[in-house]
């Protein structure tokens, strides 16, 4: 122990001595350690945000729904959605044997409609859904209630409705819940308040499918179907039990309907794990980048260090030759060289800790990602800082520990 505190000693008193070699040498190390830091971090927090902004669809989601460019456009084709109310009710009764967890009609009213309370009104987004739907699509209710089976069998005149329809719309004096709303002429009591859902980022890459989650409006399907005189329905969104089956899922689910159709329809379908695929690509690529250009960042800091260190052996030859010659081995020399080394990337790397924290914080404020530093990845860099430096100096310091001091001695 002795020992090393006498080499720990000296390497501080060599470095001390030369402190802008130092200082440059500390710098690479900081430079590459921020980096990774500022990757990590930034990735796991967009990582983050994006796979938040995925569960207001439903991860586990499946879409199916009428397929027309397949169809044979030799003939005229048919007219309607392809799926009906009694397709609905026959699917439910094979919910299990399908793989399905939860499943919801959906019918979208044609176009953004007009909801209106006296002189308020704003544009919506009108689904006719069923009871399944909010737990599908990972809905919760600020105030309120979400449908009951009363109200999709009776057709009732009742909406689910988001946060811009209650601020642009509904009365601020009073509760949201009981007001009524217009859309389309016909009246609608307000049930239930749905929370705001955030898909700002999916937008902005073009991924959200043009759909604004907080100026929904969500009515039964049954009622929609009245309004507009007919029992089809747009398509239908599936939950399944099991998300790598969503595929398989989907094929079954259309296997159903065109045997119940086989004379003029076919059907496609849609499955998170497409979005979720694009989603891994950009994380994956910024996270490619940005370990390639820390690698770079450390092989240069790592570079800078074996320089150093090397230059400091031929500068204190004579010290070598000195130290050896009363009795210090060649154990003692590697140490206090190792451990400058050491040093040099100790500190790099707690100063590049701290570096890429505010590098963090600011990409943080520019993207939006919360800032999520990960522990592993704090402790993973501060490894890869020492082993860096350890590596870098170990080959100086080993021609130093191998000096003969009467040749040492004898350097000019």
């Amino acid at each position: 122990m002795n020992r090393f505190l006498d080499s720990l000693q000296q390497a501080m008193d060599a470095l001390f001595d030369h402190k802008l070699r130092t200082a440059l040498s500390v710098l690479g190390i900081t430079i590459g350690i921020a980096a990774v830091m500022a990757v990590s971090t930034i990735s796991k927090g967009g990582s983050y945000v994006i796979y938040s902004e995925l569960e207001t669809f439903g991860l586990n989601s499946v879409w199916v729904y009428r397929d027309r460019r397949t169809e044979n456009n030799g003939r005229a084709q048919r007219q309607g959605s392809g799926i009906v109310s009694s397709d609905f009710v026959s699917l439910q009764k094979e919910r299990e044997v399908l793989g399905i967890r939860n499943m919801s009609p959906v019918i979208n009213l044609s176009g953004r409609q007009q909801a209106s309370q006296a002189r308020r009104s704003s544009q919506a987004q009108v689904l006719g859904v069923g009871r399944d739907y909010p737990s599908i699509v990972n809905d919760e209710l600020l105030d309120g209630r979400f449908f009951n089976s009363l109200d999709i069998q009776e057709r009732r005149p009742v909406a689910l409705v988001a946060p811009t329809i209650v601020e642009r719309v509904l009365d601020a004096s009073q509760d949201p819940v009981g007001q009524t709303i217009r859309i389309t002429g016909r009246r609608f009591l307000v049930i239930g308040v749905l929370a705001s859902k955030s898909r700002d980022f999916l937008s902005s890459i073009g991924s959200a499918g043009g759909q604004n989650a907080n100026d929904r409006i969500l009515i039964p399907y049954t009622t929609l179907q009245l309004m507009k005189g007919s029992k089809e329905i747009g398509s239908l969104q599936l939950e399944v039990d099991v998300f790598e089956e969503a595929e398989t899922v989907a094929q079954r689910v259309r296997q159903r309907l065109k045997q119940r159709h086989p004379d003029g329809f076919e059907y496609d379908s849609g499955t998170m794990s497409t979005y979720i695929v694009t989603a891994n690509r950009i994380l994956g690529g910024v996270a490619v980048i940005g370990i390639v250009a820390a690698s770079i960042s450390l092989l240069v800091g790592g570079m800078g260090i074996m320089n150093m260190m090397g230059t400091s052996v031929l500068e204190r030859t004579r010290e070598i030759g000195v130290r050896k010659a009363i009795g210090a081995t060649e154990r003692d020399i590697l140490m206090q060289f190792l451990l400058e080394a050491g040093l040099i990337s100790v500190t790099g790397g707690l100063l590049g800790l701290l570096l890429g924290g505010l590098a963090s914080v600011a990409l943080a404020v520019v993207t939006g990602f919360p800032v999520m530093p990960s522990l592993i990845s704090i402790v993973g860099a501060l490894l890869v800082s020492i082993v860096v430096g350890v590596l870098s100096g170990y080959l100086p310091a080993r021609r130093a520990a191998k000096m003969k001091p009467v040749d040492a001695l004898n350097t000019q």
